[in-house]
């Protein structure tokens, strides 16, 4: 069993606590989770299953859409409702046009500094471990992106917003930022993400329809397999050769290329050969490798390998 399940986390467990439940219920011990979301925080969460694992480097950086809920009035120490006031409470509450022109202010690439309680690592040590442990937490900041910050609602001190952002971003960062910004202090109240990359909340299960799946045996119900993912990228079928060499991520040659398929993956002033990256697939239709074309152009070279079974192909 190999591919990523949209599961729709609920509140109040970890991304890690799901990973666990998808392990039980799939009786499958290679299974990862691509993005973690807070235990408070609810929404969409990618779950990989088998050999899709191996593809966290492309998954984990896919941009990612949140609705949530910041309330503005103090600043807490974990950056959202779960944690202790680290303000004065302000009844000085800005006003909509004040808030909306603060959110676009955040728009664009930036720096930003995560929550003290994070899963960040120094030396070692997650960040939260050091906070709870009431000890100096180093922060380091990390380059992102907002796309957009848009002011769905405001009844103040609530705002109801909608965030795009790069991966890495913390929405959590985000609503104490826009408290300092405001100079009123805020936190996070609510979120949900409801998209990554091409994935959509809208298209996910919660833990108990997987079970159910699961359980009658409708595995396509909630498994997006190996072959339809990172349709970005062109597709490739070997000849059986060709299957063989990729599978020990050996360089595969022109020769050994049967067809490309999805040229309408490149823009209009590329052609299919000039993209970054290629799906390649054995005879047979199976997923084997990602790989990209090596300095000399002259074969391609499977840089992830994906499947290594042995085959008659």
């Amino acid at each position: 069993m190999d591919g990523i399940i949209s599961v729709h986390k609920p509140p109040q467990i970890t991304s890690h606590d799901v990973v666990k439940r998808i392990r039980i219920l799939l009786a499958h011990s290679k299974v990862g989770h691509f993005g973690t979301l807070d235990p408070m925080a609810t929404g969409l969460l990618l779950v990989a299953v088998g050999a899709a694992t191996r593809l966290f480097p492309f998954f984990s950086k896919l941009d990612k859409t949140y609705t949530g809920e910041i309330r503005l009035g103090f600043a807490t120490d974990t950056y959202d409702a779960t944690g202790i006031e680290i303000s004065s409470r302000s009844s000085r509450i800005p006003g909509k046009k004040r808030v909306a022109q603060a959110m676009h202010d955040f728009l664009g690439d930036q720096l930003q500094l995560p929550p003290p309680f994070s899963a960040k690592k120094y030396k070692g040590r997650p960040l939260y471990r050091l906070a709870r442990a009431r000890q100096p937490t180093p922060l380091s900041p990390s380059r992102i992106t907002v796309y957009s910050f848009s002011l769905d609602s405001y009844h103040a001190p609530d705002i109801r917003f909608t965030v795009r952002c790069s991966s890495g971003t913390y929405i959590r960062s985000l609503a104490h930022d826009l408290g300092q910004t405001v100079g009123c202090g805020a936190h996070l109240t609510q979120l949900e993400r409801t998209e990554v990359g091409r994935f959509s909340l809208k298209d996910s299960q919660s833990l108990d329809e997987i079970r159910d799946l699961s359980n009658s045996g409708q595995i396509q119900g909630f498994l997006t397999p190996l072959e339809q993912l990172l349709p970005e990228f062109p597709k490739v079928i070997l000849t059986p050769t060709g299957a063989r060499l990729a599978r020990n991520g050996n360089l595969v040659p022109p020769v050994h290329i049967s067809r490309l398929e999805d040229p309408d993956c490149t823009s209009d002033s590329d052609t299919a050969l000039e993209v970054s990256h290629f799906r390649l697939f054995s005879p047979a239709g199976r997923f084997l490798a990602i790989a990209r074309k090596t300095p000399e152009g002259n074969a391609l070279h499977p840089f992830l390998v994906v499947d290594r079974e042995t085959s008659s192909e």
